[in-house]
C-alpha cells in the first residue's frame, strides 16, 4: 500500500513542493553520515520563516549532538533508541522567556499577562508552526525526520537536563538524519473527514472515518502480514481510555504558563 489514501492516488503531480509533502513519512533509522552545523542552521533558518502571531516568535531550538546527552534523552523520553542513533536531536521549546525580559525591560514595574492561557496556545503554535517549516526544509534536503513527543514523559527532567529557564517548556522533540529506510505511507483519514465546506458535517465525518477504519485494518494487515488489523477508531478509543501525561499541568503552571 504505497498511496496515502485512495484521493491522493487520483492526483497528477502539481509542484515538487506539493509532491514532497504527500510523501512524508517518520524515519526511525539514520545512516552514520553526519550533519554538519551549516545544514542545521539552514534548516532552523527555514523553520524561523514560519508564519508567527504578531512577530513573538515564541520558541527556542537545542540542537543536541553530544553522545551522552542524546543517550540520555533517549531514555527519558521512553528509551526510544534512535533519540540516541540520530546524528542530530533537535528540541523545539516553546518560549515566552523572551518577552518576559522585553516587558521587564521597556515596562519595568507594569504589570504583564505572559502566564495566560492564550499566550501558552501561542507559545505552543508558533513552535509547531517553526518546526514543521524545519521538517520539510529537512526533507527537501534528502534528510527524514520523527517527531518524538516522548520528551514530555519526564518533561521536568528534559528541562532540568537542558536547563530551561521559567517560561520555557520542550514541546517535542526531532530525530534528524539520512534515512535508512523506506517505509510504506501511512494512509490519512479521507479528505471529507477534514474538511466541511461553510460549516462542520458531523454526519459526514463520521461516515468518512468508518470508511478510513477498513483502510486502515487493511493498511495493518499488509504491514503486520495479518498479525494486526485493528480499526482506526478502536485504536483511538483505547487510546482515550489511558491516562496520558497527567503531570503536564502541573508542569506548565509551576514554569509560569497557563496561570491565568
Amino acid at each position: 500500500m504505497k498511496d496515502r489514501n485512495s484521493m491522493d492516488a487520483t492526483m497528477k503531480s502539481v509542484n515538487e513542493t506539493i509532491d514532497l509533502l504527500l510523501n512524508h513519512r517518520s524515519i526511525r533509522k539514520f545512516t552514520d553520515q553526519p550533519l554538519m552545523p551549516e545544514q542545521v542552521n539552514m534548516i532552523v533558518a527555514a523553520g524561523q520563516a514560519a508564519s508567527t502571531s504578531s512577530n513573538i516568535q515564541a520558541y527556542s531550538v537545542i540542537a543536541v549532538m553530544k553522545e551522552e546527552l542524546k543517550k540520555e534523552l533517549a531514555r527519558l523520553s521512553g528509551n526510544q533508541a534512535y533519540v540516541h542513533d540520530c546524528p542530530v536531536f533537535l528540541v523545539w521549546c516553546a518560549d515566552l522567556s523572551r518577552l518576559k525580559a522585553a516587558a521587564e525591560k521597556h515596562q519595568p514595574g507594569q504589570e504583564t499577562y505572559e502566564g495566560t492561557m492564550e499566550h501558552l496556545i501561542v507559545a505552543t503554535v508558533d513552535t509547531a508552526l517553526a518546526a514543521q517549516n524545519a521538517a520539510i526544509a529537512a526533507e527537501s534536503l534528502g534528510l527524514g525526520i520523527v517527531y518524538i513527543g516522548g520528551i514530555r514523559n519526564n518533561i521536568a527532567e528534559v528541562a532540568d537536563l537542558l536547563g530551561l529557564p521559567e517560561l520555557v517548556y520542550p514541546l517535542f522533540g526531532m530525530c534528524m538524519g539520512y534515512p535508512d529506510q523506506q517505509p510504506d505511507l501511512r494512509p490519512r483519514l479521507p479528505q471529507e473527514a477534514v474538511l466541511h465546506w461553510n460549516g462542520y458535517d458531523a454526519s459526514a465525518s463520521d461516515k468518512q472515518v468508518e470508511r478510513y477504519d477498513e483502510i486502515m485494518s487493511a493498511y495493518l494487515r499488509e504491514r503486520t502480514g495479518g498479525a494486526k488489523d485493528t480499526p482506526w477508531s478502536e485504536l483511538m478509543a483505547d487510546k482515550l481510555a489511558q491516562p496520558s501525561r497527567l503531570h503536564m499541568g502541573q508542569f506548565l503552571r509551576e514554569r509560569g504558563f497557563a496561570t491565568r
